[in-house]
């Protein structure tokens, strides 16, 4: 991880760089601990893993205000915007303190939608600064460096959380991500970054034309478009597992609720491992390449995983399963934000990622919607065996794809060089 050629610095060597890290590492760790903790939260107030998948939903809604959130990262200066943002966070948090009983499950799924509307900022956001503070033949390992950040903290962090959670209360777990967000802006009041000019409307332009410009853009690239294209039907089974998560541990498993927190602990440290080679398999295999193994490999672990509850129900199987769908994940996200990052002009970036991020995530939330319904009435191991189906036969379609791109004599923009739409 951080190679960018042979004697060229590394992403580190980067003092801007080094402290945007330490603001996102900080930020990761208050988000990390707090999503799962509030399934965990909700499940134990209804005693429903429906409940508990719903608030996974809650953390993807806001994704219908993506383009206008995407529009306002390009057109005001992003760091004052993320230190904005983190303040805001901190604020959101505060509002748990009021959570009492039952009745006030409509706090925890508004502090969900919340969190998910400031994460889809700080997304966007982040890639612009990302684009003004590196070099291009940085993006990736840089990219490799943040994943393995926020994918690695799940290691510890959502036990963590739980813990906290399991000990102190849920109100103690919310001063401790409010402070550590206070945090998160302070250190991103330190970080000095020469950033490019927001970007300005231009005379004639329309609200439409304004927030699906980075749509339009993500479409006249070929390469990035037929990513975003499979991997919207990869993450539409994908978000089902927010449900089939608990269905396995409390009756496969045999397990409390708050089990998964171990297993998304396994999923964080085969996340180190993929984060740490995102860069080199990136290059090595391209940006189609890549996804379409991220893909394969988390197909075979599903399928692995199903295959082992269905049967005879064995721990070590289902925790491999999820140590190897851990080291895809860095892949899969190190490829398609680099190669989008890469490919997007400065006054572009913020809505890029939103349209990017709306494109996976609407499916997402489709199937994590349809998995709380569906679980109620067709076995939980059937629904993880077809969604393995589905994840390798996108695989299938991206190795098809780079095929198809090769032989035009385009070139994909790692290893080979830069596509041209």
């Amino acid at each position: 991880m951080g190679e960018t050629g042979v004697g060229a610095p590394t992403p580190m060597a980067n003092p801007t760089f080094r402290r945007l890290v330490a603001a996102w590492s900080v930020g990761n760790l208050a988000d990390s601990a707090l999503f799962l903790t509030l399934a965990v939260w909700m499940k134990d107030l209804t005693g429903s893993s429906s409940a508990a998948g719903l608030v996974f939903l809650a953390l993807g809604a806001p994704v219908i205000l993506a383009p206008p959130i995407g529009l306002l990262a390009d057109r005001v200066r992003r760091r004052p915007l993320l230190i904005a943002a983190n303040l805001t966070g901190a604020a959101v948090a505060a509002t748990l303190l009021g959570v009492g009983s039952s009745s006030d499950l409509w706090v925890i799924y508004g502090v969900a939608f919340a969190y998910g509307s400031l994460g889809i900022l700080n997304n966007a956001a982040q890639s612009g600064l990302l684009r003004d503070i590196l070099p291009d033949e940085q993006l990736d390992a840089a990219n490799g460096i943040l994943t393995t950040i926020d994918q690695g903290l799940r290691i510890a962090t959502p036990a963590g959380g739980v813990a906290v959670y399991a000990v102190l209360g849920a109100h103690a777990l919310a001063l401790v991500v409010g402070g550590l967000l206070m945090l998160t802006a302070i250190l991103l009041t330190a970080t000095r970054v020469v950033e490019s000019a927001p970007d300005r409307r231009a005379e004639g332009s329309t609200f439409w034309s304004e927030n699906l410009a980075g749509l339009r853009h993500l479409r006249s690239v070929p390469v990035l478009w037929r990513m975003i294209a499979v991997g919207a039907i990869a993450f539409g089974v994908i978000g089902s597992f927010d449900t089939l998560i608990f269905e396995i541990v409390e009756h496969g498993l045999d397990r409390s609720p708050s089990f998964v927190a171990i297993l998304l602990s396994l999923q964080g440290a085969g996340s180190i491992l993929g984060g740490l080679s995102a860069a080199r398999v990136l290059r090595r295999r391209g940006a189609l390449g890549t996804v379409g193994l991220a893909l394969a490999v988390m197909g075979t672990a599903v399928m692995v995983m199903a295959v082992a509850v269905l049967t005879v129900p064995l721990l070590p199987v289902v925790a491999g399963a999820m140590f190897g769908a851990g080291v895809s994940v860095p892949w899969m996200i190190v490829a398609m934000t680099s190669t989008r990052v890469r490919l997007t002009p400065p006054q572009l970036q913020g809505r890029a990622a939103a349209a990017m991020n709306m494109g996976l995530t609407v499916p997402q939330l489709a199937s994590s919607a349809a998995g709380a319904a569906i679980v109620t009435i067709v076995d939980y191991r059937w629904l993880a065996g077809a969604a393995a189906v589905v994840l390798l036969a996108c695989a299938a379609r991206l190795v098809l794809d780079r095929v198809e791109i090769a032989g035009s004599g385009a070139q994909e923009p790692y290893g080979q060089g830069t596509l041209v739409p």
